[in-house]
């Protein structure tokens, strides 16, 4: 029995939701797809654990959120903030919406875009997310409200979609 059974299988099932959050994470495809293969390497070292425990898909998770938030306490990369270019196309307002909430998302902490990320577009439970991210049930909830709080101000103009965020949150 090869100690990697069912690993590639794993990735194949599981990679485009996995890239999803590590999109959603770093705001760019290309760091997204290096915090993926990172990860991915990790977990190909600790498989057969993985398998043992049933929860391979959890630690993944945990794993890029922690790599991610790892990430940006080095770098201290900082947010441009200069007005972005013009075009002369129109955007429909969901295009509209997308942009200017990708970079509202990213002058969030690491830990409030991470909670953002795996509650309303990983569509996981505040148990789930407190698990992922190894604090408690009332973390996950503060930081929720912090970094609805933090959107609203750093982009009003979505007030009807944190609404509906604060909705799903209820």
């Amino acid at each position: 029995m090869d100690r990697y059974d069912g690993f590639r299988e794993f990735v194949l099932a599981r990679q485009q939701a996995l890239m999803r959050s590590a999109y959603l994470l770093t705001g760019d495809a290309h760091l997204a797809e290096d915090l993926m293969q990172s990860v991915l390497l990790k977990v190909a070292g600790h498989w057969p654990r993985l398998v043992r425990s049933g929860a391979p898909e959890a630690y993944t998770r945990k794993a890029m959120v922690n790599q991610y938030i790892s990430w940006r306490r080095r770098r201290q990369a900082e947010v441009s903030t200069a007005d972005p270019p013009e075009h002369g196309h129109a955007h429909d307002n969901a295009t509209v919406d997308r942009i200017v909430l990708r970079e509202a998302l990213a002058r969030l902490t690491p830990r409030q875009r991470a909670v953002i990320v795996l509650r309303f577009y990983e569509d996981l439970s505040e148990r789930q997310t407190a698990e992922i991210l190894g604090c408690s049930l009332g973390t996950v909830k503060s930081q929720t409200h912090h970094a609805l709080g933090r959107l609203r101000v750093l982009a009003p103009e979505l007030t009807r979609l944190f609404a509906e965020m604060e909705e799903v949150r209820r």
